[in-house]
């Protein structure tokens, strides 16, 4: 007899469990992607013990009639698509057949469903059907699955505590919620409501439900398109940047996607408003024809591959980009009304007249010309340009306060002169205004031998800059000529950073980015420090030439540069008004 047989239908089942059911956020993900599949306009999911227990998905959807109810939890059993060109053309969330008879071959089912006059109830364990009935005549679909992985223990004993799996499923719909503003979710668990939406059809009253106002607030509208594809959703001004990228949600024409060349994208529009731990929060849904995706990777359909990812890639980046560069970003403080809390969202430390202005000992304007001239306009931000604040004074010799008509402005100086110097730097090296001049005693650096073989591999970048050297000995070399815009304080110490750059294992090494890094790390050390008392003349012409920049809302490394308290805030500190 021969050794290969037809597995059985209920093992296969199993089998592909182990694919699409991961979690009880797997059962979630499938019940109401059926939901949103069936036309629903409200979802209810009840969950008890964070699923673990028991997941019940409630729709108002179109149904089922007995037959379907029956055939939907055989194996690749679909009502969305039939042939093989569908698979070109996939316009809901589920299609592959797998999702039901996966969950139920794990766990314990009832399905109760209606389309017309005659409700049907459905019972199945471990796979089987164990009984077949009518039931009520509610239109739509409630889905109960219980139990889960009660009959798969290798599987079970790997599903983590409540609180973990009731996060993944919080998770996924208040995601959800984004590509469809116009369905109305609730999310409960032993009762308690954890989500609800309105169901408005507005995104951005979407995106206030999910984050509330402090978010919602700060999102600007994106909506742009080329020949391929449109995008259109909202991003985030950098002042509710998060710790990781959880909040940069993704939709391909309405599916939950994670891409990583779209991350990419967006993470790289952000690249000067933002430090590099810092993630923007963003919720942008991209239209494409389906002949251009491609979600038939994996059974989860998370995963997308799509064609032309280079204009996708371009589209958002220049979108996003331009977006920022044209919107107003000075973070408002707004001041905390709640009992219990500060009357205000930042100290404000008192001005101390005795350190500001010491003609002695602070930097005047003449000994910082020379690293931005202040000539030339580069910005075209009206908004920006209108403000004409009057300088207060300094505190602790850090932060330049200043005023106009509308509140009061904190900006932080060595963030303000870093920014300018970078622009500056920026624009001087575009132009190729590099010039070398020879040093009186060269500079040795000696090097370990893997790195001096990095370094010979990529020495035009460093010569690029400016730099001349010669050899000098075994793994060393000798710097003879640099760069005119090296300041004279910082000859010995600069050329030993620009190595370490340089020699930045990095695999994706590039002349750009390590010009780059260079320039900020130049704008950074060459910029007036916190604890610098200056004078009130370069004080005044920080302010100047900071809305003169193309990006004057964060120095280049993603601080913030300035901030305001409105006068509405003032008055509310001080409780003159309510």
């Amino acid at each position: 007899m021969g050794k290969i047989k037809v597995m059985d239908e209920n093992l296969a089942n199993k089998i592909a469990a182990g694919e699409v059911i991961e979690r009880c956020a797997s059962v979630v993900k499938e019940l109401v992607e059926n939901s949103i599949d069936a036309k629903s306009t409200n979802i209810e999911i009840h969950l008890l013990r964070g699923g673990i227990k028991e997941i019940r998905v409630i729709d108002n959807g179109v149904g089922m009639d007995r037959e379907d109810a029956k055939i939907a939890f055989f194996r690749h059993a679909t009502s969305k698509i039939y042939h093989d060109d569908d698979l070109f053309f996939i316009g809901t969330l589920g299609f592959r057949g797998e999702a039901l008879p996966s969950i139920a071959s794990v766990s314990e089912v009832e399905l109760r469903t209606c389309s017309k006059d005659v409700g049907t109830y459905i019972h199945i364990k471990g796979g089987k059907i164990e009984t077949i009935e009518d039931s009520q005549a509610r239109i739509g679909t409630s889905i109960t699955v219980s139990n889960l992985f009660y009959n798969t223990p290798a599987r079970l004993k790997y599903l983590k505590t409540e609180n973990t799996e009731l996060s993944h499923s919080v998770n996924f719909i208040e995601k959800l919620v984004f590509a469809y503003p116009n369905i109305s979710f609730l999310l409960t668990n032993e009762g308690k409501e954890i989500v609800k939406t309105s169901g408005s059809g507005s995104l951005l009253k979407a995106i206030h439900e999910i984050y509330g106002t402090n978010v919602s607030s700060n999102m600007v509208e994106i909506n742009a398109s080329n020949d391929d594809f449109h995008i259109k959703g909202y991003i985030c001004k950098p002042s509710v940047l998060r710790n990781n990228r959880n909040d940069c949600v993704t939709f391909v024409n309405e599916r939950l996607v994670r891409n990583n060349d779209i991350n990419r994208a967006i993470n790289d529009a952000y690249y000067l408003y933002k430090p590099v731990d810092r993630y923007p929060v963003v919720v942008i849904n991209i239209e494409a024809d389906p002949t251009l995706t491609d979600v038939n990777v994996h059974p989860t359909k998370q995963d997308v591959r799509i064609s032309k990812m280079d204009e996708l890639y371009e589209l958002i980046y220049t979108t996003i980009k331009n977006t920022l560069y044209s919107t107003t970003l000075i973070p408002k403080m707004e001041v905390a009304d709640q009992k219990g809390r500060d009357l205000y969202s930042g100290n404000i430390a008192t001005i101390e007249s005795g350190n500001t202005y010491d003609e002695k000992e602070a930097t005047t304007i003449t000994q910082i010309e020379m690293q931005f001239d202040g000539n030339e306009e580069i910005v075209k931000n009206d908004d920006i340009k209108k403000l004409d604040l009057e300088l207060i004074g300094v505190i602790h010799a850090t932060y330049i306060v200043a005023a106009d008509k509308d509140g009061m402005y904190l900006l932080d100086q060595h963030a303000v002169h870093e920014r300018i110097n970078y622009e500056k730097n920026m624009k001087a090296f575009a132009n190729k205004e590099i010039y070398s001049t020879k040093l009186l005693v060269p500079y040795v650096i000696e090097m370990t031998p893997s790195k001096y073989k990095l370094f010979k591999e990529r020495e035009e970048s460093f010569t690029k800059l400016g730099f001349k050297y010669e050899e000098f000995g075994i793994n060393t070399i000798s710097i003879t000529e640099h760069p005119t815009w090296l300041n004279d304080g910082y000859k010995d110490e600069f050329p030993d950073l620009v190595i370490d750059l340089l020699l930045d294992d990095k695999k994706d090494f590039s002349f750009v980015k390590f010009q780059e890094s260079v320039i900020k790390m130049m704008s950074c050390k060459m910029s007036i420090r916190a604890n610098e008392v200056v004078s009130k003349e370069v004080l005044q012409y920080l302010i100047k030439e900071l809305f003169k920049c193309d990006n004057p809302y964060t120095c280049c490394h993603g601080r913030p540069t300035i901030m305001k308290y409105s006068n509405y805030d003032l008055e509310k500190m001080f409780k003159r008004v309510d």
